[in-house]
């Protein structure tokens, strides 16, 4: 190993490097920068509690009832944020850690973030990769509950009203509203029913997010909309690193060996995270139905459901 030890590669981590990748993780990640993040988990199954039914309220009557006051009660069911774990590898040339000229983390942490939010993103919003005790993705379970409306040629402005209407039929109001980035020059060409610009309107005053990291896929969704503080995720685990020194690295997906770190003269940084996400979903003043949810989605015209 030419005189690399892992005690030298550690040394070359500083404190804040796990923090710094976790920080940008979060803010390349469209769910993890939108959605509301719980407290750290405490075990690797945190129960939620989501209300399932209201109390009532009754004026009380003198003369039927002797005054006596009626009862009520809460009812609450439970939700779990099942987590798991997320972890890339990156090698790394023996070469360019001997080079005290290069700052290691400028090049490594970039890709680091990158990867992780991507994944994030893929399994939280479309389900892809999931882990198999995650829920649904946040576009199926909004196809699964019937919330998705399909593009029309009433123009943008119409769809989305058509959309954030399906929200608030479930007793929640519209915070904001995440797409592609092919989603930007639609919007900057919209205008509302009379043709003014699109900021005057309620619509023009929600916040508006596009996903630039590869992962939207505009052929199952053009947009969602919804109550996005309804979208809960908790960490168990922030990020941790290990330096490994001679390890074998495989493709996993037909196990071909990618690298052999002794005999390429590199190390590897594996980098750990554990996290789960969960959409509570409680029952509310407007809508006490199974049918609510705090999303929907604008679809491609002719798109079948997933």
């Amino acid at each position: 190993m030419a005189g690399i030890a892992r005690t030298d590669v550690d040394a070359l981590i500083e404190t804040q490097v796990a923090n710094e990748i976790f920080e940008g993780t979060i803010r390349q990640s469209k769910a993890l920068s939108m959605f509301k993040r719980l407290p750290n988990a405490t075990s690797d199954k945190t129960k939620l509690r989501v209300l399932d039914s209201l109390p009532v309220a009754y004026f009380v009557d003198e003369t039927s009832n002797n005054g006596r006051k009626n009862i009520t009660k809460l009812a609450w069911d439970k939700k779990y944020i099942n987590i798991a774990e997320l972890a890339v590898i990156v090698p790394i040339k023996e070469n360019l850690l001997n080079d005290a000229s290069i700052d290691i983390w400028a090049t490594v942490r970039p890709r680091v973030e990158e990867a992780f939010a991507k994944k994030i993103d893929n399994a939280m919003f479309f389900g892809v990769d999931k882990p198999t005790d995650w829920r649904k993705g946040l576009v199926p379970s909004i196809t699964a509950v019937g919330a998705e409306v399909e593009e029309t040629n009433n123009g943008l402005y119409s769809d989305i009203n058509d959309a954030m209407v399906k929200v608030e039929e479930s007793g929640y109001n519209v915070n904001g509203i995440l797409g592609g980035t092919g989603l930007k020059g639609k919007f900057r060409m919209m205008l509302d029913t009379t043709g003014q610009p699109l900021n005057t309107t309620e619509i023009g005053s929600v916040r508006r997010e596009f996903m630039d990291n590869g992962v939207w896929d505009k052929t199952k969704s053009t947009l969602i909309v919804g109550d996005f503080t309804q979208a809960v995720y908790a960490i168990r685990q922030d990020i941790t690193y290990k330096v490994l020194t001679e390890a074998v690295i495989q493709d996993p997906s037909d196990g071909s060996i990618l690298y052999n770190l002794a005999q390429d003269d590199m190390v590897a940084l594996r980098v750990v995270m554990r996290l789960g996400w969960e959409i509570p979903n409680p029952v509310n003043a407007e809508n006490e139905t199974a049918t609510r949810f705090p999303f929907a989605s604008l679809k491609p015209e002719g798109t079948p459901s997933l």
